[in-house]
């Protein structure tokens, strides 16, 4: 297998650093990019990070998005914790921009995208999480990647200690060892779900045709990723 170039947007956060950490540690990967406002912090051979504010404006970093095999776009933000327009921007305006900057760049590329259990493509739903997010899963098809995984976890179990966005979260973490017994197919570690979308980048969802994964399908796949 010829070694891989990866470029990851959202290496910050929860998913996105672990999503860059299984990278790093894969022999299949020969070089790792990251574009986010800050440094991650990890140190490695084949790390380049790239500092860049504005996420529907790559202009600028055009040439870090050329030549790339796999993207994987894990930026987000928590319902509440910001206003309605600012939910709208990041996960479909900043979405939309980054896909179409890295198609422009790199049109053979696969592109990863970090979803959400119960995105609604229909765009009519009165929840606004599930609402932007099938708006962005519509944009990210029809914009003929040549290969497209588009990952809906349901409740993300952080396996790293950190400040819970709200109260909702903090019960989630406290009742996620009964809830990965009773409703296996409503949470998944973090490790797994980076797991499976490095898996689905590198080699693809195997017999899985449909770019959409549910909350079943990503737990089968980090299944394989793990043997």
């Amino acid at each position: 297998m010829t070694p891989k170039r990866v470029l990851i947007l959202g290496a910050t956060g929860m998913v996105g650093g672990l999503v860059l950490r299984e990278c790093l540690g894969r022999s299949e990967v020969s070089e790792v990019t990251t574009i986010g406002r800050r440094p991650t912090g990890v140190r490695d051979p084949k790390l380049t990070e790239v500092v860049h504010r504005d996420f529907v404006d790559y202009r600028e970093v055009a040439g870090y998005l050329t030549g790339q095999d796999v993207a994987f776009f894990c930026l987000g933000v928590y319902t509440g914790t910001v206003s309605d327009e600012e939910l709208r921007r990041v996960t479909v305006d900043c979405a939309v921009a980054f896909a179409e900057a890295l198609h422009a760049g790199s049109p053979g590329a696969a592109f990863c995208f970090l979803s959400g259990q119960g995105a609604d493509p229909s765009e009519r739903s009165r929840v606004a999480f599930a609402r932007y997010k099938g708006a962005a899963e519509n944009a990210l098809l029809r914009a003929s990647f040549p290969r497209l995984h588009v990952f809906r976890p349901g409740y993300i179990y952080p396996v790293e200690r950190r400040e819970e966005p709200h109260l909702g979260y903090r019960v989630m973490r406290v009742l996620y060892p009964v809830l990965r017994v009773l409703f296996p197919n409503q949470v998944i570690r973090s490790d797994d779900l980076a797991r499976a979308m490095v898996h689905a980048g590198l080699h693809g969802s195997g017999d899985h045709a449909d770019p959409v994964l549910e909350h079943r399908d990503i737990r089968a796949l980090a299944a394989t990723a793990r043997r």
